[in-house]
C-alpha cells in the first residue's frame, strides 16, 4: 500500500487554496483519500472518495512554485 500526500481544493475560500491529505495510490492516476476532512475548511473531496490526480504547480507557504499531486476529479464517492 503506497500512501502519499495529495492536495484537495478548498472551494469556499476567498482565494484558490489546496489542503494536504493522505491518500493511497490505487492505479495509474487514481487515489483514495484516507484523511478525514476537518469541519473547517470545507474540502472539495472527502475521505473514501476515489479521485483522479495530476501534477500541478502549487505554492505551499513561502516555497517557490513546485509540482504537487492535486485531486481534480471524483471517480467514485465514498
Amino acid at each position: 500500500m503506497t500512501v502519499t500526500t495529495i492536495y484537495v481544493y478548498l472551494p469556499e475560500e476567498a482565494v484558490d487554496c489546496w489542503y494536504p491529505a493522505k491518500a493511497r495510490h490505487l492505479a495509474d492516476d487514481l487515489y483514495v483519500i484516507l484523511d478525514e476532512a476537518p469541519n473547517d475548511p470545507v474540502w472539495e473531496f472527502v475521505k473514501g472518495d476515489i479521485v483522479r490526480c495530476k501534477f500541478q504547480p502549487l505554492r505551499t507557504g513561502v516555497e517557490p512554485m513546485v509540482d504537487k499531486l492535486v485531486a481534480f476529479e471524483k471517480v467514485i464517492s465514498n
